[in-house]
């Protein structure tokens, strides 16, 4: 069990914590030469060990953010805690700024839109018609910019855009709910710490932004639901008005289910008498439309009711559309 720790610590030091977060590389690169942290590790349910949310719950519980050897004897000391903590929570993003790359894919469904989140954690990923948008060249040139009706928000997404620019819009979002196996709550300040601590060390502005989010969520909360989404979903999904288009989203959360329960969710998502928007690793499923080659394909792929739309960062960092089929969707 601990050669599987080692793997995906060594993984995540060598491909995903470089050029976000140092201090997660560092911490991630020495569990994956150290057998006695990662035994400690090794107790935590599969589920539950991916670095970044082992890394969160230790700075919760009071590691400081110091070079490893610091982390390592905070983890070894309080073992126990570690494991148990860990167990007991989720990776929850939740980061707004995948609706940078979600809103040329919701700008092509036909509104008003009642939205329905997968994965919801505190619903920020909710509100697509309450932030701005900022979108630019790689140059920082601004291509796009688009506002609320009421102004500018104080929440402000960038995003970078290669390639051509698809037709943008601000959706019109009469219904906001959520399912989510630990719904987060954006008034309470408990939870508040937690969604920050899930920001890793040296990710400018992130933490800040998601504090922005919180805030207009908290203004006007969703209806959050706790349980699993294959469970929950059907009443959910009957819930939303008639008189609104259904657009069912799950970004970023189904790398998260176990492929079995995974396949089983997109079809059930696919039943419905709905919109499907997801933002997916290319290898995670094998319905796109059309297919995709993970090996040579950028980023996350972008898909509407499974076709593709665009290529992404996970987080929305940038975006590049690449559309699978010529035309508006209908």
């Amino acid at each position: 069990m601990t050669d599987a720790v080692r793997e995906r610590y060594a993984r995540f030091a060598a491909v995903e914590a470089p050029g976000r977060s140092a201090v997660y590389a560092e911490w991630a690169a020495g569990v994956a030469v150290d057998t006695a942290v990662q035994a400690v590790l090794a107790r935590i349910p599969e589920t539950h060990r991916q670095p970044p949310l082992v890394f969160a719950v230790t700075r919760l519980l009071g590691a400081p953010v110091a070079p490893f050897d610091e982390w390592r004897a905070f983890v070894i000391g309080r073992a126990d805690d570690v494991v148990s903590e860990c167990a007991a929570r989720t990776l929850q993003t939740n980061e707004p700024l995948r609706l940078a790359a979600l809103l040329p894919v919701l700008s092509e469904i036909e509104g008003p839109l009642a939205l329905l989140e997968v994965g919801a954690s505190a619903g920020l990923c909710l509100y697509p018609d309450r932030y701005s948008y900022r979108f630019r060249d790689a140059d920082g040139t601004l291509r796009a910019v688009l506002d609320p009706h009421d102004g500018v928000s104080d929440v402000v997404l960038e995003s970078r855009v290669d390639g051509p620019l698809p037709p943008l819009s601000m959706p019109q979002v009469v219904w906001r709910a959520g399912i989510d196996l630990a719904p987060r709550d954006a008034r309470d300040p408990d939870d508040r710490r937690w969604l920050r601590g899930l920001v890793w060390p040296g990710e400018s502005g992130r933490e800040q932004r998601i504090e922005a989010a919180l805030d207009v969520a908290a203004a006007d909360p969703p209806m959050l639901v706790a349980g699993d989404a294959l469970d929950r979903l059907d009443a959910l999904a009957a819930a939303a008005p008639s008189d609104a288009t259904l657009a069912v989203t799950t970004p970023g959360v189904l790398v998260h289910i176990p492929r079995g329960s995974r396949q089983a969710l997109v079809d059930r998502i696919r039943s419905l008498d709905a919109r499907w928007v997801t933002i997916d690793p290319p290898g995670l499923l094998d319905i796109w439309e059309p297919a995709v080659d993970a090996a040579s394909w950028p980023g996350f792929v972008v898909a509407l009711d499974g076709r593709v739309r665009a290529a992404a960062d996970p987080l929305g960092a940038w975006w590049e559309w690449r559309p699978g089929t010529a035309g508006p969707s209908t």
